[in-house]
């Protein structure tokens, strides 16, 4: 599993918690996004503009850098939201590929039992104690 685990860097930090999640046109994609929806709903963090990042949106940009944490959801091997984070210059964030968690790219279906386990699985990365 890739999933990568980040531990925040101090524990005064009141910046957002930021989910970006890829929201490609797979299966997986749809369940990164439905994932990252329902985070953002639960109130567990806050869903945030990949584009945004992609486009080099300075608002966007200046947010995420004030973030308290940064969680990537990807669909699949490709790692899109990763990527894109990456090229924007974010090293420290935590990050979930979900074809590595059990569900297949093509063959996934988008239940709210699959958007559960990927919920679950991304609440250990959103409830990290900054030390």
């Amino acid at each position: 599993m890739s999933s990568t685990l980040t531990t925040c860097g101090c524990s005064c930090s009141s910046g957002p918690n930021l989910i970006f999640s890829c929201s490609g046109a797979a299966d997986v994609g749809e369940l990164a996004d439905q994932a990252a929806r329902k985070l953002n709903r639960e109130g567990r963090g806050k869903m945030f503009c990949l584009a945004g990042i992609g486009g080099q949106v300075s608002g966007i940009v200046k947010t995420t850098e004030a973030a308290s944490s940064i969680l990537a959801i990807d669909g699949c091997s490709l790692v899109c939201a990763k990527k894109s984070l990456e090229v924007a210059g974010f090293t420290k964030f935590n990050h979930i590929v979900i074809s590595e968690l059990g569900f297949e790219k093509g063959n996934t279906d988008v239940s709210p039992k699959a958007i559960d386990s990927v919920v679950n699985d991304a609440m250990k990365f959103l409830q990290l104690e900054c030390q």
